[in-house]
């Protein structure tokens, strides 16, 4: 599909937050020799990254953490939101000292993607962390987690059954085994 032309007519801030702003955009769309306005709504975000910290004994960190938007609990792998100025890098290293309390030796980058695409711009990039050492470091005030270290082919399968059901944490685990499978290094 060739992308239609489109121009951006007006944008009104409806929200700006902590993390996020919504946006109302009024775009002009060409498309098969015809042009119509549309509204859309977004929801624009500094990006983020989410870590598949795997430790030397095989096992990974996850996070038991209180996600008041799901009202409950979730099992996800350390993440969080750039800020002004980092590099996606630098975001991933400070996340993981921050929730997990580890740094790492080796970093490989799995995948960059959009979360949501159809009204959000939030733009995500996985890496794989390993060669963990301590570095001390603590969660943010907000954040309500538990640290629990699982062996990796244990959180793959949950992720693979749907006991896992965030959808960072079953793409960084899936992505993990395929990079460590064309590696060798799968444990199955």
């Amino acid at each position: 599909m060739t992308a239609p032309r489109w121009e951006r007519l007006a944008r009104e801030v409806v929200y700006e937050g902590r993390v996020v702003n919504v946006v109302r955009d009024t775009v002009r769309v060409e498309r098969d020799g015809g042009a119509r306005e549309t509204a859309y709504d977004l929801v624009r975000h500094p990006g983020a990254v989410a870590v598949v910290a795997l430790y030397d004994d095989g096992t990974v960190a996850l996070l038991e953490q209180f996600r008041y938007a799901v009202g409950g609990v979730l099992r996800e792998i350390p993440a969080g939101t750039v800020e002004e100025g980092e590099s996606f890098e630098t975001c991933a290293e400070r996340e993981l000292a921050e929730e997990t309390g580890s740094r790492a030796d080796r970093w490989t980058a799995l995948a960059t993607f959009y979360t949501t695409p159809g009204f959000c711009d939030e733009n995500m990039r996985v890496f794989l962390a390993e060669g963990l050492s301590d570095a001390g470091g603590s969660p943010d005030e907000d954040e309500v987690l538990e640290l629990v270290r699982v062996p990796l082919v244990e959180a793959v399968a949950a992720a693979e059954r749907g006991e896992i059901e965030d959808a960072k944490t079953v793409a960084g685990l899936l992505l993990a085994r395929a990079r460590l499978e064309r590696e060798g290094r799968w444990p199955a």
